[in-house]
C-alpha cells in the first residue's frame, strides 16, 4: 500500500527562530509516536521558510494522528498519495 504524506509550509521571523526549532523537535517526537515520520527543511536562498512534512504507512494514520496532534497543521485535509513508479 502506498505511503502518505502532508506538507505544511511556515515562515519564521529571526526571533522566532529559537522556539519554532523546540516545537519543530516536538512535532517529531508526537508523530514518531503515533507511528509517523516527520522532516523539516528549510530553504537555503530564504532563512526562515520551512517546509514540514509528516508521512505515514496509509491515510487513515495520517488523518488520526493530524487529528490527535497538540500542535494542528494548517491543511491536514491535503494529503498526498505516493505513486508507484514501475
Amino acid at each position: 500500500m502506498p505511503r502518505a504524506l502532508t506538507i505544511q509550509r511556515t515562515l519564521v521571523t529571526p526571533p522566532e527562530r529559537d522556539r519554532f526549532h523546540q516545537k519543530l523537535q516536538r512535532k517529531q517526537q508526537y508523530y514518531a509516536s503515533v507511528n509517523c515520520r516527520f522532516w523539516a527543511f528549510e530553504e537555503a536562498g530564504l532563512p526562515g521558510a520551512f517546509l514540514e512534512f509528516c508521512e505515514a504507512p496509509d491515510p487513515q494514520t495520517l488523518a488520526r494522528a493530524h487529528a490527535n496532534a497538540p500542535e494542528p497543521m494548517l491543511d491536514p485535509k491535503r494529503v498526498y498519495r505516493e505513486v508507484e513508479l514501475k
